[in-house]
């Protein structure tokens, strides 16, 4: 397994218990992925993935961290060694803004913020010189999903003076849309807990434009309304200036990196840029895929879903390659 997300784990401990030796590479320090860095311990405590990592161990998944597959370990190395690969790796590549003054100081994709905060929790040690905090600051985060919200509930247990969160969708209404009957997913306003704490939350907004200020560090952030989707037409009159000294770009990712692990695989790519993989197993055989890496952004419990599906689509691989020895 190559990342020790949701996927990467449940297909882990699928594959032990049917009997295989599995191996999990992470190429953090500790085993959990966006379990353990990317969800902050006030939406979900990590005893819990301790807990189930005791277990996978006392089962025989061997965990290896500090392994960076296609970086510090070497693909064809593993291609060699094991009959399997799963790519469980997540979709990690941020979608960006690229607006004037971006490039300013204070400027940061979430998964650099929220991380560090877990790190902190978990009694680590984050050095100052890299240190991302939102203590005494006005705080404004650009993108109104789950990321946002952890982005939110992180900034106030880190006491900041303001947060603004904008999203440019427009407001979901408060009952679920007629445009949406169920089983679709629901089109209606979603609270989580980071909302009711506090901050302002606004809607059909739109960033122009990050103000520095002498030392090159943000110091504004200038907004304008704007219509519905798909166009998002400004609307005129409605431009504004907030002054803030934080910004967290929280408006999802885009598929997995591509560097490195993929770029050296080999793997095929969907039109959206996710591993192809329709039946688990990519253009490469031997080599699966499953959770936000084939399916893009979504879900823990699609990810957990998707690994055991891929343990499923790589026991039958396995039994077949040994029915032919």
């Amino acid at each position: 397994m190559i990342g020790s997300g949701p996927a990467g784990l449940a297909a882990a401990q699928q594959l032990a218990r049917a009997g295989h030796t599995v191996t999990v590479f992470e190429k953090a320090d500790r085993i959990g992925g966006l379990l353990r860095y990317g969800i902050p311990d006030f939406k979900m405590e990590k005893h819990w993935i301790d807990r189930r990592l005791q277990q996978m161990e006392a089962e025989g998944v061997e965990f290896v961290t500090n392994a960076h597959v296609g970086h510090a370990i070497s693909v064809s190395d593993l291609r060699r060694d094991y009959q399997a690969l799963l790519i469980a790796v997540g979709a990690e590549n941020p979608r960006d803004i690229p607006i004037p003054g971006r490039a300013l100081k204070g400027i940061y994709p979430a998964m650099d913020f929220l991380p560090q905060q877990n790190r902190r929790v978990a009694g680590e040690t984050v050095d100052p010189a890299t240190a991302i905090l939102a203590t005494g600051k006005r705080v404004v985060i650009i993108g109104g999903g789950d990321t946002g919200a952890d982005c939110l509930g992180t900034s106030h247990r880190q006491k900041a003076a303001s947060v603004h969160q904008f999203e440019i969708m427009p407001m979901p209404p408060g009952e679920r849309s007629p445009a949406t009957p169920w089983p679709l997913w629901p089109l209606q306003l979603r609270m989580e807990s980071s909302h009711e704490e506090g901050g302002q939350r606004e809607w059909a907004v739109a960033t122009v434009r990050f103000v520095g200020d002498e030392s090159g560090h943000v110091c504004q952030l200038e907004g304008i309304r704007v219509g519905p989707w798909p166009n998002f037409e400004p609307i005129p009159g409605s431009e504004f200036v907030l002054d803030t000294e934080l910004v967290l770009l929280a408006m999802g990712f885009t598929g997995p990196v591509k560097t490195g692990l993929l770029e050296q695989l080999g793997v095929a790519l969907d039109t959206r840029g996710n591993c192809a993989a329709g039946n688990y197993q990519t253009s490469v055989p031997g080599v699966f895929a499953a959770g936000d890496a084939r399916r893009g952004p979504s879900l823990v419990v699609w990810a957990i879903a998707e690994g055991r599906k891929a343990a499923e689509a790589i026991d039958r691989h396995l039994a077949g390659s040994l029915q032919t020895l």
